[in-house]
């Protein structure tokens, strides 16, 4: 099976930088050859792919767009997405064992309840069965269940459909363990090592409110790396 890895960033206009740190350290700790790309749903919008009216609840500019990935990648392969707020500190070629061609995805499968109701950017922080699973998605974008997410069922849809993967069967989901999407505030710090990559899910410290947080140090060292003089927002 290749050993390469296409991974599809969902990229948000108000956080540029959060993107930036995300697609640097998965390509700084990676083994295996990988391509990195952004979802901008501007472009999607431009393609006439992406039609869905604003939904006033989406906490991101690619709340939705992320369900592209398996239409964007062609519907070939393999193909992995994750949100932006993401620090990875570990080799993403691990992921590359939980390719099981019988499955449509797999993801960190999180028991998660928002302990807030607010997001540190003022957006709701809404809550609903299997949150957070969507936030990192390993696609194998050739299987049935995968394949019905064309643009037009995607408009189509609703949150709660994309978002629990009721477009695959429960034994179509398989599982990744929980240091590769490690929910910052949520989940206990590992007693040894590091996760492999750190969810910054109720927000990061690109925020000038959220500077406390596990792994800020290691983030914004890694952001003065990307643009030096940055300043949170």
């Amino acid at each position: 099976m290749d050993q390469s890895l296409d991974i599809y960033i969902g990229w948000d206009s108000r956080e540029p930088i959060a993107y930036d740190v995300a697609e640097k350290t998965l390509k700084d700790h990676a083994s295996v050859p990988v391509r990195v790309f952004p979802i901008k749903v501007q472009e999607l919008v431009a393609q006439g792919a992406y039609t869905r009216d604003i939904d006033p609840l989406a906490s991101t500019e690619f709340t939705y767009s992320r369900f592209f990935v398996p239409y964007m990648a062609g519907f070939k392969g393999w193909a992995l997405f994750c949100d932006c707020d993401f620090l990875f500190l570990d080799d993403i070629a691990e992921i590359l064992q939980y390719r099981d061609p019988s499955l449509a995805v797999a993801c960190v499968k999180h028991d998660y309840t928002p302990k807030a109701t607010v997001k540190m950017d003022g957006k709701v922080q809404t809550n609903y069965p299997r949150k957070n699973w969507s936030s990192f998605m390993l696609f194998n974008c050739e299987h049935p269940s995968t394949q019905q997410l064309t643009p037009e069922r995607i408009n189509r849809e609703s949150g709660a459909y994309l978002h629990r993967m009721q477009w695959a069967a429960d034994d179509d989901i398989g599982e990744i363990p929980t240091r590769w999407n490690w929910l910052e505030g949520w989940n206990e710090k590992p007693e040894t090592g590091t996760p492999g990559a750190v969810h910054f899910t109720n927000g990061g410290p690109w925020f000038r409110d959220w500077q406390n947080v596990d792994y800020g140090d290691e983030w914004r060292a890694e952001a003065d790396k990307v643009e030096p003089g940055w300043q949170p927002i």
